[in-house]
């Protein structure tokens, strides 16, 4: 996400941080460039010409030109900006004191609305609340039956109605909900291919009708611009509380979250970053400046690990692990640890170093599920004994499997790899990586 932005921001402030010392001249065609990035990222003009200012102003105070590292402090101020007007900090749900919280979600038609209800519902209940959803699109004809069939891969209910107005319908999934002791209401609503009085009263019954603790706009981040303009036409005829941006791993430019929280006042709380129902996320503002600039993001990759493993699953890893043991066994474990937490180049990218490293690197996701299969094709023995595998061994695991000699060869000592890296660490020492070749 954001890779087009991300990599002239970082061009321009690697400048920068090259220079022992800064003038003002230098800070002026930096902010030249920076300003020329931001609008050719679809950023909202306002928008570009305030950070802009804000950081010329910072950067050429006292405190950066006297600093010993002026380069750096501009990075930081930067940084600081960035995530200022992204909405300075994360923004949550509000729940109702007497259940259901009721959440709305509104939208033009196309902007991803029935697939977020999921993905939020699941995102909920994975935080111990008991959601339920709500099909109240009546517009469009296969809404109700996408909604159906992400509740039933959530394993979560899903009211529907033969009643034909979408007021009563939102009004009987929410009460239908309360009675079966549910906390939480997702009500998907109709949208329309542009914004019109008809869809405008429809949502604004629905609202008056259900009470709604959080309204949400769902808007697609990779209509740049447009989304800000739809989100500033919504704030004029429905009360939203927040945003939640759809599509934004396939954002190279970052248009619409640079924007709207500086243009309506309103945050955007979640963030689609994949099509698997699994990847939405609580948007942090400081995280995402981080990741534009090439900071990473490790506190996202930390919390990736914790959703991903149990408790006791980590202290048993870990103890394995700085005891320098690794067997098969433990490498299936954290392989497939691993593979929850989401696409491989997506954790590359949030380690600070590494995102700019492998930009290039092409990861096959179907070739590291061979993995997982070469180790499967290992008798329980040859898992716990590693070293007990010889040639014939590996032609029957290679055969077992659907791969070669030479992939099992290479997953072998990949294991070995680790396991003399691990105890290094257990030891004290900080091993030495190699930096990988490009493809």
């Amino acid at each position: 996400m954001f890779d087009a932005l991300g990599d002239k921001l970082q061009a321009v402030l690697g400048g920068l941080r090259s220079r022992g010392k800064l003038d003002e001249e230098t800070i002026s065609k930096a902010m030249r460039e920076i300003r020329l990035a931001l609008l050719e990222a679809d950023v909202n003009l306002a928008v570009v010409k305030e950070f802009t200012a804000a950081v010329k102003e910072r950067a050429l105070g006292q405190e950066v030109l006297r600093s010993l590292t002026p380069g750096q402090q501009v990075v930081k101020v930067v940084h600081e900006e960035l995530t200022r007007i992204m909405g300075g900090s994360d923004s949550r749900l509000a729940f109702a004191g007497r259940p259901p919280t009721v959440i709305l979600l509104v939208g033009l038609q196309g902007s991803g609305k029935t697939t977020a209800a999921a993905k939020l519902a699941l995102m909920l209940r994975k935080e111990r609340k008991s959601p339920a959803l709500v099909a109240a699109d009546l517009q469009r004809p296969a809404a109700i039956a996408q909604l159906e069939q992400l509740g039933k891969q959530i394993q979560l209910p899903v009211f529907t109605s033969r009643n034909t107005d979408p007021v009563a319908v939102a009004l009987e999934g929410v009460e239908s909900a309360r009675s079966q002791g549910r906390d939480v209401v997702i009500v998907d609503t109709a949208g329309r291919l542009q914004i019109d009085e008809e869809l405008m009263d429809e949502l604004g019954r629905i609202a008056e009708a259900t009470r709604p603790t959080n309204v949400l706009l769902v808007l697609d981040a990779m209509t740049g611009q447009q989304a800000v303009d739809v989100a500033l036409a919504f704030q004029e005829r429905v009360a939203f509380d927040g945003v939640l941006l759809t599509k934004l791993d396939g954002d190279a430019r970052g248009g619409a979250a640079l924007s709207v929280k500086a243009v309506t006042g309103k945050p955007i709380k979640f963030a689609s970053v994949g099509e698997k129902l699994d990847q939405l996320e609580i948007f942090h503002p400081d995280r995402m400046a981080s990741r534009i600039l090439g900071m990473g993001d490790v506190l996202t990759l930390i919390e990736k690990a914790e959703a991903a493993t149990t408790e006791d699953e980590q202290k048993d890893m870990e103890a394995r692990l700085m005891a320098g043991e690794l067997d098969f066994d433990d490498f299936l474990t954290s392989y497939r640890m691993m593979r929850r937490m989401g696409p491989v180049k997506s954790l590359i990218s949030m380690i600070p170093g590494l995102g700019k490293e492998f930009e290039d690197v092409e990861v096959d996701e179907q070739e590291l599920g061979r993995v997982e299969a070469i180790i499967l094709s290992m008798t329980p023995r040859e898992r716990r004994l590693p070293h007990m595998i010889d040639g014939s061994r590996r032609q029957r695991i290679a055969k077992g499997s659907g791969t070669t000699v030479q992939q099992v060869n290479q997953l072998l000592n990949a294991r070995k790899q680790m396991q003399k890296m691990m105890k290094q660490i257990s030891k004290g020492k900080m091993p030495a990586f190699p930096v990988a070749g490009k493809r």
